[in-house]
């Protein structure tokens, strides 16, 4: 995989509001705060071929996708977003044809935004919308409302950008079937050609999380739908978007015909991307003999990662690059080629993934179609549960 174009991920941890159920790495922080973090992720885009050396990985300099993701990135002033794509554009050679992603707060593009989104190559931009009915966004500290929405849209196609996401999340509190077939009608009527669906998240690391598994009734936790219902939510979306021709490509995303985010198929398919700024992840493939890949971890506190914390490195063997080519692989709707991977990790290795295959298809989570092992409706709602099967035994190269 030696020349394979890289992708570069962008953090920018800062938001307007902390919403309920985030539980990424974001928060809202003062604007003097801003400055500094820009200045760091620059001088780590410009380093970042030593990095690379340090960590055992191989970078090349031609980049093909360029994702800045948060957080709200468009909350930063407009020279220090440019600055960042400055930094990307001088260190790496980004080509023509590169995909290059926003993720957008609704309510931040302004006219003077659009332009320096523009300016900067932006050609797609995923908007955070989580719900169009008013009420549910507001319960969970959205700041806009359905009219926003579709005036950002209106003014991404006025400027030329009409390679959009929408995020949908399904299970907010106060959701009823009714609704969440409101806010998927709502997608289809605007003509988006990416939707991106998530089941909510119940964990300890947001407060709505907290909250549920505490059995509480702060951040209208109690109004939140059963596991059931948010299943049949997520299954009602699958069926919905691909009658209208967004086709489920992933078990979150679903797209018009080409326009699948090529940045985030670098993910599911372990192609090497480079990450910067708070809890960014990288993944390069290994300059070592005997190491498939090296993956490394920027810290995951603003604090942290602004006074240069090392970096977290995590050495991937030829083993647990099988394990990644599956689970990961999994995820796509086409699953994973069987025998691509016998040719690349060697007949035994995938071998002993077969009894696990022939179990889970036998549960009805899995199947076969031809040389490919894809999971079933009923396998992406309990993807946990499969993907676990698929961690062999073994030594750990470390």
């Amino acid at each position: 995989m030696v020349g394979m174009p890289l992708g570069i991920y962008v953090s920018i941890p800062f938001c307007r509001t902390k919403c309920s159920y985030c539980n990424f790495a974001s928060d809202v922080f003062s604007r003097a705060v801003f400055e500094r973090y820009v200045d760091r992720v620059c001088a780590d885009i410009k380093h970042s071929p030593q990095v690379a050396a340090e960590m055992g990985g191989q970078t090349e300099r031609a980049v093909d996708s360029i994702y800045l993701g948060g957080g709200t990135p468009t909350v930063l002033e407009l020279a220090q977003l440019k600055r960042i794509f400055a930094a990307v554009r001088s260190q790496f050679d980004v080509t023509a044809e590169a995909e290059v992603t926003v993720e957008c707060a609704p309510g931040t593009l302004t006219l003077a935004m659009l332009e320096a989104l523009l300016r900067s190559g932006v050609n797609r931009v995923s908007l955070g919308v989580q719900s169009f009915v008013d009420q549910e966004a507001a319960a969970v500290g959205r700041l806009h409302k359905r009219e926003t929405v579709l005036a950002d849209i209106a003014g991404l196609r006025a400027a030329g950008i009409t390679n959009i996401n929408i995020d949908l999340i399904a299970g907010l509190p106060h959701q009823t079937s009714a609704s969440w077939e409101f806010s998927l009608a709502e997608a289809i009527a605007i003509g988006a050609p990416h939707v991106s669906v998530y089941m909510l998240e119940v964990d300890e690391e947001s407060r709505l999380g907290r909250e549920l598994l505490a059995g509480g009734t702060r951040y209208h936790a109690h109004f939140v739908p059963d596991e059931e219902a948010i299943a049949e939510f997520y299954l009602a979306a699958c069926e919905r978007l691909q009658a209208t021709g967004i086709a489920q490509y992933e078990i979150s995303n679903f797209a018009r015909d080409g326009f699948e985010s090529k940045h985030n198929l670098k993910y599911w398919t372990r192609q090497p991307y480079f990450g910067f700024g708070v809890d960014a992840h990288s993944m390069l493939h290994s300059a070592m003999p005997d190491i498939d890949a090296v993956r490394f971890a920027r810290a995951d506190s603003l604090e942290q990662y602004t006074r240069g914390a090392d970096v977290e490195r995590t050495v991937v063997s030829t083993r647990e690059a099988l394990e990644e080519n599956l689970f990961l692989g999994l995820r796509l709707n086409r699953g994973v080629d069987l025998r691509e991977l016998s040719l690349k990790f060697g007949e035994d290795a995938v071998e002993s993934t077969r009894a696990a295959i022939a179990e889970l298809a036998g549960s009805g989570l899995m199947e076969q179609r031809g040389g490919f092992a894809c999971l079933t409706s009923r396998g992406r709602l309990l993807s946990n549960e499969v993907f676990e099967r698929f961690i062999l035994t073994g030594e750990i190269v470390r």
